[in-house]
């Protein structure tokens, strides 16, 4: 059982040498939008969805590190709030409208994000101003 322990251990160490880059490119243009808006999307959003990623220090542990390379990585593919205008007026309402219903689903911020981060566990006040928020952009759009 010694043994065992010490070949996990072994292991672990030696998985902290797999390199991990952390990178946080250049912004844009940020997506528009009004300060309390905003201020919700900093709050639960921008650490995966932006190029102005807080690494925290558990980053830098693999095997952990892996996976939140992978999800911010994923997380910008999908939408980068940082590279607003890489994306067309289509694309950047469908995101709006999109937010709203990951937040309202209950499927964003992802779960466990929340438990490292209880901050971007959002308000029932934080979810009305992204309602209200792509409702009126919805509204100026048609």
């Amino acid at each position: 059982m010694k043994r065992v322990g010490l070949i996990i251990l072994g292991i672990v160490i030696v998985i902290q040498f797999i390199p991990v880059k952390h990178t946080n490119p250049p912004v844009t243009e940020e997506m528009p939008a009004p300060d309390s808006v905003r201020t919700v999307l900093k709050t639960a959003c921008y650490n995966c969805h932006s190029n102005k990623t807080e690494w925290p220090w558990y980053s830098y542990v693999a095997p952990v590190s892996w996976l939140v390379k992978h999800d911010v990585s994923e997380a910008r593919e999908h939408m980068n709030l940082s590279t607003w205008d890489q994306y067309d007026r289509n694309d950047q309402q469908d995101f709006v409208e999109h937010i709203w219903k990951m937040v309202d689903k209950g499927d964003m911020p992802l779960w466990y994000y929340q438990i490292m981060h209880p901050e971007s566990k959002l308000s029932a006040q934080q979810k009305q101003v992204l309602h209200h928020w792509s409702v009126t952009r919805t509204s100026q759009v048609e």
